[in-house]
């Protein structure tokens, strides 16, 4: 058992990008875990949480698309019945 402390290494945003990106091109986990200095499981880790962001961000994004065309076909809705309406006392003159 070792008495010193271990400290925990941050890594930048950047950096991570950067790994998953040699990850992405076809190179092994332990080829880039071997270049940076990092553990396989680490590289998992990250690769793990940006696809959960990722996921994240894709439901958010179908969840406003759908609000807008929700709020189109109300709009569009308004807009055919103000054209009736001006057509109905458009009429009347």
């Amino acid at each position: 058992m070792s008495l010193t402390p271990k400290f925990r290494r941050k890594y930048s945003e950047d950096f991570k990008q950067e790994a998953l990106k040699m990850l992405d091109s076809g190179r092994s986990a332990q080829e880039v875990s071997n270049a940076l200095g990092v553990t396989e499981q680490l590289l998992y880790n990250w690769r793990s949480r940006h696809r959960q962001q990722a996921d994240a961000q894709t439901r958010s994004l179908k969840e406003e698309v759908e609000a807008l065309r929700k709020r189109l076909r109300e709009v569009e809705t308004e807009r055919d019945i103000l054209k009736k309406a001006l057509n109905i006392f458009s009429r009347g003159n």
